[in-house]
């Protein structure tokens, strides 16, 4: 009876360990260093949190300035062939001039968030 009691306690220790772990990977940081459209919405430069929502390739991503909100966006997560060093946030120039942030990339992983074409692409539409 013992031995049964011990084993659901492994059980459910080890399942919440795993949600926690879970929980923890879908989130991360980036710097960006001028200023970029996310969805309508200009950020400055500065460092920024990220976190997403989803279990499939479609996710929704928000974005912080510490504890705010300050974008959000959906996104794909990809598969990247080789781990970035550090995290990056990849910036695309737009007819305009204007920059939009185009995917994120978190150091020692091999997956990155692409933002949706129409967060980006209709972020400086909005913005003019």
């Amino acid at each position: 009876m013992k031995i049964t009691s011990v084993y659901k306690g492994l059980v459910l220790s080890l399942a919440l360990l795993l949600a926690a772990t879970a929980f923890a990977s879908n989130k991360g940081s980036m710097q960006i260093s001028t200023p970029v459209m996310v969805n309508g919405r200009q950020l400055a430069p500065g460092d920024y949190s990220v976190k997403w929502e989803g279990n499939g390739p479609d996710v929704q991503v928000s974005i912080m300035k510490g504890k705010n909100v300050v974008a959000q966006a959906p996104a794909h997560i990809v598969t990247l062939n080789n781990s970035t060093a550090d995290d990056a946030a990849v910036v695309q120039k737009n007819n305009d001039g204007s920059s939009s942030l185009s995917q994120i990339r978190f150091g020692g992983k091999k997956y990155a968030l692409t933002l949706d074409e129409g967060s980006t692409a209709g972020a400086e539409r909005g913005a003019n």
